[in-house]
């Protein structure tokens, strides 16, 4: 029994010698290797370059207001289409005290001032028509009546217009703020009841609103000095916007900036497009967007995949399959690339097959 169990181990040690040394005989043998190959096509190839920017409108203009105070009434909202000359905000005003004062005071001299001038004036006019003071003389009081007379008047406008923003004649209301441009309501800063600061000689004063055309946009990006020796105005770009996805805006060149400037560390230069609109889509200010400019193009050309060039000494080569698995290696004269393909002058046909790589 013993002797049974020991050749039944020596047999089972020989059965596992051998599968191993199968085994290892059968990795240690390389499998022939099967090259995949891809044809020869005709595509169009474009070389191009990006410009990275936004969409504005190319008039924006902010409404200022020319009097100090509290927005009383805004008459327009965000997104609201106006007409030059339309009212969009009513300011109560908050005139300066020390102005006002000065201005009262102004007008109480002027009338004490006419009143001193009226009694001499009547007396004159008396002793005139009496014929008793000649007309020259006469003239002179005349005169002097009717320009203390007319700084009366100028005084109490002063007046009003600190208090009311308006005079007694003016048909025009500086509290009234109008729309200097046609245009679409794209902000509203201030809300009712904000205190706002007038425009004068120290200060811009406080944006009542901001208005723009929105029928005439541009695109306003920046592209790379490398590149930009290649552009030139009249080119039309092609604007994805990052908000329409796969609705693509053509626009035209019209300016590229004579001065670079530095962006990220490296020189950039500002252009301009103007971005023909579509009727079915609208463009918001300040819509980022990509703006593929085409370098160059070549239409229905032989071309093959990039990757499947062999490069030796700045010279193309290519392995043009000749039968089952196997290939030639081939010199071929290339043209324009734009990363992917690139263009066969020379080398290849049209169906002729290379490997893949």
């Amino acid at each position: 029994m013993k002797k049974f169990f020991v050749r039944l181990l020596v047999a089972l040690v020989a059965i596992i010698f051998i599968w191993t040394a199968f085994f290892l005989y059968g990795k240690s043998q390389e499998k022939p290797v099967i090259y995949t190959s891809d044809a020869v096509f005709k595509t169009t190839i474009a070389k191009k370059t990006v410009a990275v920017g936004k969409v504005i409108p190319r008039r924006e203009v902010e409404i200022k207001s020319q009097v100090s105070g509290v927005v009383e009434k805004l008459f327009v909202v965000a997104g609201q289409s106006i007409k030059k000359g339309e009212i969009i905000a009513k300011i109560t005003l908050a005139p300066n005290m020390i102005q006002l004062n000065q201005a009262e005071s102004q007008l109480e001299q002027a009338r004490l001032n006419l009143q001193n001038v009226e009694t001499d004036y009547k007396r004159q006019k008396t002793l005139f028509e009496q014929k008793l003071v000649s007309a020259s003389e006469f003239n002179k009081f005349t005169l002097q009546y009717n320009l203390i007379r007319e700084s009366v008047t100028s005084a109490e406008n002063n007046v009003l217009l600190l208090k009311k923003g308006a005079t007694k004649k003016s048909d025009k209301v500086s509290n009234m703020i109008p729309a200097t441009v046609t245009g679409m309501v794209l902000d509203l800063p201030f809300k009712e009841g904000a205190f706002i600061v007038e425009t004068s000689s120290f200060g811009s004063g406080t944006t009542i609103a901001t208005l723009a055309d929105m029928q005439d946009m541009i695109f306003e990006g920046l592209v790379d000095e490398s590149e930009v020796g290649k552009i030139h105005e009249g080119m039309e770009l092609i604007l994805n916007i990052g908000a329409l996805e796969g609705e693509p805006f053509t626009a035209v060149l019209e300016y590229i900036s004579p001065k670079g400037i530095t962006d990220q560390g490296t020189i950039k230069f500002e252009i301009r497009a103007a971005v023909k609109l579509n009727d079915k889509l609208f463009l918001r200010a300040n819509y980022s967007a990509n703006a593929d400019i085409v370098l160059d193009k070549r239409e229905n050309t032989l071309a093959i995949n990039e990757r499947n060039l062999i490069i030796e000494d700045k010279n193309y080569f290519v392995d043009v399959e000749t039968g089952p698995q196997k290939f030639e290696k081939r010199a071929v004269k290339t043209g324009l690339s734009d990363g992917i393909n690139i263009e066969i002058l020379e080398g290849l046909k049209e169906g002729d097959k290379i490997k893949h790589r």
